[in-house]
């Protein structure tokens, strides 16, 4: 007895009228350019931009337009090199409309050589300072030598040195004066002076002196001691003298090397001195330039007073020189769009270089190097999402410098933990940009579900569609756009037919004949083939016979091990039937990509029934070669099967299905309908046509659901039953809702038209059921039980008698148990 749900279940078996194959015009939808007057592309007006994407260039000039912190773009679906470039196109033009950005340098900080000053310009402005600087420190290395050698210069100084010689050379002479007035002699020894006893002028010898009375000795000791007092006196001078000397040489030298320096300094002030941080800069250089002119006139004495810091790399006037960080002086007006290639984090924020010098690893602020963050400042700056995500630390500098509005140079040695022996501290930039990132979709949900500051720095997202509306206006748009890849590549024009052919082959890509693909990558590389052939030919044109054979080679090239799966069938090392009939054997429908080309290829699928609990075995799950996907579709049929013939016992079934010589593994669900008709005909023990291959997904209520691939699928079983021999019963099942995408080869619609091949749209099990076994399914009576002779009535009484067996088990009674 079936249960009460069931009795009103709607898909509970009914009788259904034969399925009509589907006619040829079903089975492609051709090309439509009525509303096109031209021969060839050169007719047509090239398609400027991309088409079909009204909804992602809306969010680019909303990014673009919107000045706010946090309102970057994240373009998803434009990750083909043409598309790309159209986006780029775009932003261009925004960028014109932009303001210039400013010329960046770096300069020596001289109370903080560590850490770089960072100083703006008016855009091209920075390099004309940088020349400026250059200069001054060139006339400044010519000038100095000979202000300083100068015959003024020598005089002064001469002057100062004889000022304190005189005041030594007088104090000397004064005590000698008065020593010898008392009989006393002022030496000059290797070990300094001395003053020792004299009689006319000579020195009186220590025996002589040794002679003298206690008395006279003692007096001449005092007198000495006394003088000895004032040459001490004299000596603790000399220091003090030279201090003072020094003191005024310096004193000269400054006011030398300022007389020297302002007009140079001056002249560069009076071009700059709209920038109080550029003026501020060239007081500080005035500065160090009076203070260090020492490493300008090479004089050893001064440099060792000097106050010269240690410099690790280059010359001493490099200090003084301009570190150009970025400029645009050569670039056209408006704001610049970047691209970067290769997002590692120095080419993002920029790299501090180092040279090898007296064995340690040194810089300075003239090996800083700009980054594209820099480079990109004031405009656009374009990312790959993936290859920023690859790349150590990269992603997470970007957040920052977007946080914190500034441009901060990170050396990854010290991230790591790896410090040079001298390292720096650059000034951090402040930053004005767009971010456009560019990525699929995958990387970014995964993105906004693990990082959530996503959406704070990327408040825009662009969608790049994929396929439009296949219409008549669409259809010539695309012609309009295959004018303009032509014209661009400088590729021979293309002719009516051949741009018919690339309309339809586009509809077919993206499997939907109701649909245009967007790819113009795909388009462009079609095109350029197709133009290689037309050009071998030694045609003026692009025709309709090089787009296919474009279209012939590319299978043949990935043709292979397609070839080889059929060679497989043909010689039956891989068992497919074509004929005749099978209890619980169906042709499934699969489909492999290889080198980009998809081709499909007939798969036995098997099903073996006994009494047991209730299972349907999945062996493609129960040897873990069976995805996620497919087992889900199994057990489909479980559900399928309980709500169909859910009796008041449980279902006392065992199933076992497989798709036999399948060796890599099987994923998806687009076979479950396959796998159930398999089922059903095993459980009431009623053969399957085997000239027929089936395709289709299918619910618990029996539906038959679309699936992927269905015209390579349908173009694999036909070139097997072609090369067997076509007989005019081989046909494919497909789900009805697949009738929309078919864009078949033109031999298949050839053998269908004449009822060679056909193809049954399946929109139920019971309407496929039929078609594969040639038996009405049946439908529930008024006394709750199917249509006697239906293939449902074999299947109920198959069920309980499978209950009959597990009761007589039970109870420990024998019984015949029925099973296939």
């Amino acid at each position: 007895m079936a249960s009460k749900s069931e009795k009103s279940d709607p898909q509970a078996g009914s009788a259904t009228s034969p399925i009509k194959p589907l006619t040829p015009d079903q089975l492609l939808r051709k090309a439509d350019l009525s509303a096109l007057d031209f021969k060839t592309t050169q007719d047509l007006e090239p398609l400027k931009g991309l088409m079909g994407q009204r909804r992602a260039i809306d969010a680019i000039n909303v990014a673009t337009g919107i000045e706010n912190v946090g309102f970057n773009l994240f373009v998803l679906g434009a990750s083909e090199r043409l598309a790309r470039e159209a986006v780029t196109v775009t932003l261009k033009g925004s960028a014109q409309t932009r303001p210039t950005p400013q010329d960046w340098i770096y300069v020596n900080n001289f109370k903080e050589p560590h850490k770089p000053t960072a100083i703006a310009f008016p855009a091209g402005r920075g390099g004309k300072f940088k020349d400026a600087m250059e200069s001054l420190v060139d006339d400044l290395m010519a000038a100095l030598p000979v202000v300083f050698q100068s015959d003024e210069y020598q005089a002064q100084r001469s002057a100062v040195d004889e000022k304190y010689q005189k005041l030594q050379g007088e104090a000397f002479a004064e005590l000698q004066k008065k020593a010898s007035e008392k009989q006393i002699a002022l030496l000059r020894t290797p070990m300094g002076f001395a003053l020792v006893p004299s009689k006319e002028g000579k020195v009186v010898p220590p025996e002589e002196f040794n002679n003298l009375d206690e008395e006279e000795r003692n007096k001449i000791q005092a007198v000495i001691k006394e003088l000895e007092a004032e040459l001490e006196h004299i000596i603790r001078q000399i220091p003090r003298w030279e201090k003072q000397r020094r003191e005024e040489t310096k004193h000269l030298n400054s006011e030398t090397t300022q007389a020297a320096v302002d007009p140079e300094i001056n002249e560069i002030l009076a071009e700059y001195s709209d920038l109080p941080r550029v003026v501020e800069y060239l007081e500080a250089v005035r500065e160090d330039l009076v203070k260090n002119v020492a490493i300008f006139i090479l004089r050893d004495e001064e440099a060792s007073q000097g106050g010269e810091e240690n410099y690790p790399l280059g010359n001493a006037f490099d200090r003084y020189k301009v570190n150009l960080l970025v400029t645009r002086a050569d670039h056209e007006e408006g704001a610049p769009v970047v691209e970067e290639l290769h997002p590692t984090l120095s080419n993002l924020t920029g790299r501090i270089e180092h040279i090898a010098a007296q064995g340690v690893l040194a810089t300075n602020f003239r090996l800083i190097k700009a980054g594209s963050l820099h480079r990109a400042n004031g405009g656009y700056l374009l990312l790959d999402a993936r290859g920023l995500l690859t790349e150590a630390f990269s992603w997470t500098a970007l957040k920052r410098a977007l946080r914190s509005r500034t441009i901060k140079i990170e050396d990854i040695n010290q991230l790591i933990g790896l410090t040079s022996t001298i390292s720096l501290e650059p000034e951090p930039i402040p930053l004005d940009l767009k971010v456009v990132l560019f990525g699929d979709r995958y990387t970014y949900y995964l993105l906004s579900l693990l990082d959530p500051e996503l959406q704070e720095h990327f408040k825009v997202l662009a969608d790049f569609e994929d396929s439009m509306e296949r219409t008549q206006e669409s259809e010539a748009l695309m012609a309009r756009a295959v004018a303009a890849i032509l014209e661009r590549e400088k590729l021979l024009p293309m002719d009516r037919h051949g741009v018919e052919l690339v309309v339809e082959n586009s509809a077919r890509l993206i499997e939907n004949a109701g649909k245009l693909g967007l790819s113009p990558d795909q388009v462009r590389d079609l095109l350029v083939e197709a133009n290689h052939y037309a050009r071998a030919a030694e045609r003026t044109g692009i025709a309709r016979d090089d787009v296919q054979k474009a279209l012939d080679q590319r299978i043949d090239r990935a043709s292979r091990v397609r070839e080889l799966l059929q060679e497989q069938v043909l010689k039956k090392v891989a068992l497919i039937d074509t004929e005749g009939s099978r209890v619980g054997q169906i042709n499934g429908l699969s489909v492999m990509k290889i080198a980009g080309e998809s081709f499909g290829h007939p798969t036995r699928i098997t099903c073996r029934v006994r009494p047991g609990s209730g299972k349907v075995v999945d062996i493609e799950r129960e040897v873990e070669m069976g995805g996620p996907i497919h087992s889900k579709g199994v057990l489909i049929l479980s559900g399928f099967l309980a709500g169909r013939f859910a009796l008041d016992a449980p279902m006392s079934v065992q199933a076992s299905l497989v798709f036999e010589q399948s060796y890599g593994g099987v994923e998806g669900d687009s076979a479950s309908s396959a796998e159930l008709y398999t089922l059903l005909s095993a459980l009431a023990d009623v053969p399957i046509r085997q000239d027929l291959a089936v395709t289709g997904s299918v619910n618990q209520h029996g539906d038959v659901q679309a699936i992927g691939g269905a015209n390579e699928k349908i173009e694999g079983f036909f070139d097997i039953c072609k090369a067997r021999g076509l007989t005019g019963s081989q046909a494919v099942l497909i789900p009805a809702s697949n009738v929309q995408h078919l864009m078949l080869r033109a031999d298949v619609i050839e053998a269908c038209e004449q009822g060679k091949f056909a193809i049954y749209p399946v929109a139920t099990i019971d309407e496929g059921l039929e078609l594969v076994t040639g038996l009405p399914v049946g439908k529930r009576e008024d006394d709750g039980q199917f249509t006697d002779g239906s293939i449902y009535r074999m299947i109920e009484d198959r069920l309980k008698a499978f209950t009959q067996v597990r009761k007589s088990i039970a109870e420990g009674g024998k019984g015949e148990k029925p099973g296939n």
